[in-house]
């Protein structure tokens, strides 16, 4: 697999992280005081669909292409949709969002969002996309190691950790990111994005999670294909800790994700804790 996330825009786990996140924010922006958002690992930005990274790797026409056509979406992805069009108004898909501009687009005046992206291209793609947008603070460093110390002690606060999994320790520093964040700040939420590969991997980091941040875990996995590979991505999970009862949307996200594009998949949503 190649890692550089513009091979993999807009595809399939695209799809049920950023539905899924655009719910989350919808409920924290609703109503509540200042809100802030640490983007742990944030990429460009934006991404062109149009580009030779995306053309080779065909993701985004098996994905947000297909879901951009359907008509059978659920409600809980119309934001996603609705941003995918402020993006693109020929009504041709392009450019497609990625978490950064989704968050940072969100935001009211009194939030805030820190978007940590160590690879010095992505960076500047990152400080480009968000150049119009006043309450956003970017960092080129390590997401892992500034999760907590860009958490404020006191507050509302949404970590967002979403790893390339390029080295086989991404699962135990995400667990050790959650624990110093909740030992900073006991109410800060976070979504945590997974391949799903296989379920023992999968299980073993949520018994160390569980452990690490003694908080509740409201779990969705979108299985494109049964589990049968361990070599390939055959679906992603969301781990939202401590997060608002958003189980009915994520459920029929990936309900639907799953039904639509995958290969005898199947959606589960479960609560920990």
């Amino acid at each position: 697999m190649n890692y550089s996330h513009a091979f993999h825009a807009g595809n399939f786990a695209d799809l049920v992280k950023h539905a899924v996140l655009l719910q989350l924010m919808g409920r924290l922006t609703a109503s509540g005081g200042p809100l802030t958002v640490v983007d742990t690992h944030a990429g460009r930005g934006l991404y062109d669909l149009a580009g030779p990274e995306a053309k080779k790797s065909g993701e985004a026409e098996a994905g947000i292409i297909q879901m951009m056509k359907a008509t059978d979406t659920p409600p809980a992805m119309n934001p996603l949709k609705a941003a995918v069009r402020a993006l693109n108004e020929d009504g041709q898909v392009r450019r497609y969002p990625g978490s950064p501009w989704l968050i940072a687009n969100c935001l009211r005046p009194q939030d805030v969002y820190v978007g940590c992206e160590l690879k010095p291209e992505e960076h500047v793609a990152l400080k480009l996309a968000l150049r119009a947008n006043t309450n956003v603070r970017l960092l080129k460093s390590d997401g892992f190691n500034e999760a907590a110390k860009q958490c404020p002690p006191t507050g509302r606060v949404l970590v967002l950790i979403d790893p390339p999994f390029e080295r086989p320790d991404d699962y135990r520093r995400i667990v050790e990111a959650m624990a110093a964040v909740k030992a900073k700040n006991r109410t800060a939420q976070a979504l945590i994005w997974l391949p799903l590969k296989d379920l023992e991997t999968f299980d073993a980091f949520l018994r160390d999670l569980e452990d690490a941040v003694d908080a509740p875990l409201l779990i969705a996995q979108a299985r494109m294909r049964p589990l049968t590979d361990p070599m390939k991505m055959n679906g992603c999970a969301l781990v939202l800790v401590d997060g608002p009862a958003i189980g009915p949307e994520m459920s029929d996200i990936c309900v639907w994700t799953t039904a639509a594009l995958g290969e005898y998949g199947a959606a589960r949503v479960h609560e920990v804790g």
